[in-house]
């Protein structure tokens, strides 16, 4: 089932073009990736499609329910997170547990089903141990880390990730990626901005590579990253180490 379909869409920031004729879509079980070097307009086709930037031309289509037949819900973690609401909720266990509201209603107890889903979602960006700590306490890293987990507790239809790992050491970045590599094995519909070209690789099913507001190449990992058509993608990959496992 296809849930986005963009087709032409153009944006600009006052008279400069920032994204120009963008085309893709994203089907239900998806994982795709937009890589491209720096200023590609990676982060401005996200928030494009989301409608929060509204475009100059062309339409986003995103459907109204899931494959289910359900309403379709979906999750946005920016690149960097700014800061929490300091009043409400006001712990890291609570503002994860607030993902699972949308599946209950706000004025329902979550049940055990629940629980387990914010646990794990805590245990699998390493902050279980920090559950009871203010969230006006924590590094801006742990912040990233705290929302990416009420995103993943949430289990939205699509989650849409935009550089999730950027604020975070180097030591948490794998332990972020091993979690949303799992989420993508269990099916979860996913759009992922990352630099990370390896693990671009072993996840993604699609990766659209942006030169300058453009898709200049779509296509699996191995067409994209050993088979490009385009010689500027051939540049770009060439300058990554491909040690691929």
């Amino acid at each position: 089932m296809r849930y986005i379909t963009v087709e032409g869409l153009s944006f600009q920031y006052d008279a400069e073009p920032v994204l120009d004729n963008i085309h893709y879509h994203l089907d239900s079980g998806e994982f795709v990736t937009l890589t491209g070097e720096n200023g590609a307009a990676k982060s401005t086709l996200i928030k494009a499609t989301l409608g929060i930037l509204k475009p100059k031309k062309g339409t986003v289509t995103i459907s109204d329910i899931n494959k289910d037949g359900k309403k379709l819900r979906m999750a946005y973690l920016p690149q960097q997170i700014a800061s929490f609401n300091a009043g409400f909720p006001s712990t890291v266990y609570e503002f994860v547990k607030s993902g699972r509201y949308p599946h209950k209603g706000w004025f329902r107890r979550l049940n055990k089903h629940d629980l387990e889903h914010v646990q794990r979602a805590l245990e699998s960006v390493g902050m279980w141990e920090n559950r009871y700590k203010q969230i006006g306490h924590l590094s801006g890293g742990q912040k990233q880390r705290v929302a990416l987990a009420r995103a993943l507790a949430m289990k939205p239809d699509v989650l849409l990730l935009d550089e999730p790992t950027s604020a975070l050491d180097p030591e948490l970045v794998g332990e972020v990626e091993k979690s949303i590599a799992d989420a993508a094995k269990s099916g979860q519909t996913m759009i992922l901005v990352s630099h990370d070209m390896n693990f671009v690789y072993q996840v993604a099913d699609k990766v659209l590579f942006l030169e300058k507001g453009r898709i200049l190449e779509q296509g699996t990992p191995d067409e994209v990253f050993n088979h490009p058509k385009e010689e500027r993608t051939k540049e770009f990959f060439a300058s990554y180490s491909k040690q691929y496992l």
